[in-house]
């Protein structure tokens, strides 16, 4: 049996899973080579930041762009042309000194690296039906695994051979890894009831009183807010131990613990949202970063950094997740690609400003406190957000 909830279904996860692992190392490299491309090129926080950026923009066009894709197209044929164009851009950066030829290259890394993002993500979702939430998590996951494995490896491969070479070897990887896993994708998903299809296709409207383009705009905001708060630790965390004098191998070994305690993080909530769906699960997520995140405001030995850094893996993995359910939950399946391409895409804009404020605040200021104070404020809103689309859901379904 190769349908929903079969086997093959969990098999296709399985791939899925370690395409993104592999293909995430396009997210992450920077977050570590940060002080030393830094260095090398001459330039301040805030301008490294920005090549920082651009590669995050480059994620969200890359997401946008694959997951209208792969509605067209498939996802085999989407994945083939992302590793190659990820490898062309890993081989690019590193040929340069200048800040903005760099900053090129790292939104064609960006762009190509996105395609084992949100498009597998939704791919995976046509798949299941009884554990959606949790297949779609643990797709999800994949993105995580490459946070927690690539910055300790990215970290010793710059100190022994520098970031050049670094990223020389990462195209090599991408090439002779990812087109296989790709080729392991290529049954096409299983069609889904028209009747569902059509009742899913107006359950926006009854169930939220929202048009689906209004409801995809606000999961829009909602993307943007709660990830300008999640990258403050998340880019800057290696800089910012390096500038405490832990010294960047603390840094990356946090990141990296970080994102490993977010893939727990992440399965949980899949488990969750099976129950409870993806607004409550947004909430209790948003809620729980913002706590982790005055942890960090109120943080600077090297074990409460630590703590610290557990702390905010496990409490913020699912929010992104909780997007791809939402969008599941109120829009037809054959929109689903690029529905939650916009949605999880927009998630890495906040990634991106985030990011360059981070840089930019540290550099008017001399520290990252400020930086830790705007990334509260914003995952203030995204709450907000949530808890709106909540009750307005919980009010309608009682009026119901």
């Amino acid at each position: 049996m190769s349908g929903i909830d079969s086997g093959y279904a969990w098999r296709r996860l399985a791939a899925s899973v370690a395409l993104s692992t592999v293909g995430g190392i396009g997210m992450w490299c920077l977050a570590v080579a940060l002080p030393a491309v830094q260095a090398d090129l001459g330039v301040s926080r805030a301008d490294i930041s920005f090549a920082y950026s651009m590669n995050m923009l480059g994620f969200f066009a890359g997401g946008v762009l694959a997951g209208r894709m792969v509605d067209r197209r498939g996802i085999v044929a989407t994945a083939i042309v992302s590793t190659l164009s990820l490898a062309v851009g890993f081989v690019l950066a590193p040929t340069t000194s200048s800040l903005v030829l760099f900053s090129a290259a790292q939104v064609l890394i960006g762009v190509s690296a996105a395609a084992t993002f949100a498009p597998l993500v939704a791919d995976v979702s046509h798949w299941f039906e009884k554990r959606r939430g949790v297949a779609v998590a643990i797709a999800a996951s994949g993105n995580y695994i490459a946070g927690a494995v690539w910055p300790p490896i990215v970290e010793l491969m710059i100190s022994a051979h520098g970031w050049r070479t670094t990223y020389l070897a990462a195209a090599a990887l991408c090439l002779v890894t990812m087109i296989p896993l790709a080729l392991m994708l290529k049954r096409r998903a299983p069609d889904h009831e028209a009747a569902h299809a059509t009742a899913v296709a107006h359950r926006s409207q009854a169930g939220l009183g929202l048009s689906p383009n209004a409801l995809q705009a606000l999961l829009g905001v909602a993307g943007i807010s709660c990830c300008i708060a999640m990258s403050m630790p998340q880019v800057h965390i290696v800089a910012y131990c390096a500038d405490l004098g832990y010294g960047v191998a603390r840094g990356a070994q946090m990141l990296s613990l970080m994102l490993g305690f977010g893939i727990v993080s992440r399965v949980a909530s899949g488990w969750l949202a099976d129950r409870v769906g993806g607004a409550m699960t947004l909430l209790i997520g948003s809620t729980l970063q913002c706590v982790a995140l005055v942890c960090y405001l109120i943080s600077d030995s090297l074990t409460s950094l630590y703590l610290a850094s557990a702390l905010f893996g496990l409490f913020q993995g699912g929010i992104v997740p909780s997007y791809a359910i939402i969008v599941r939950e109120y829009f037809p399946p054959r929109e689903a690609a690029t529905r939650v391409g916009l949605a999880v895409s927009s998630t890495i804009v906040g990634m991106a400003l985030g990011g360059w404020m981070g840089g930019m605040l540290f550099d008017m200021t001399g520290s990252y406190r400020a930086a830790f104070i705007n990334g509260i404020a914003w995952n203030v809103l995204n709450a907000a957000i949530a808890w709106w689309l909540l009750s307005r859901q919980m009010r309608r379904t009682a009026a119901a």
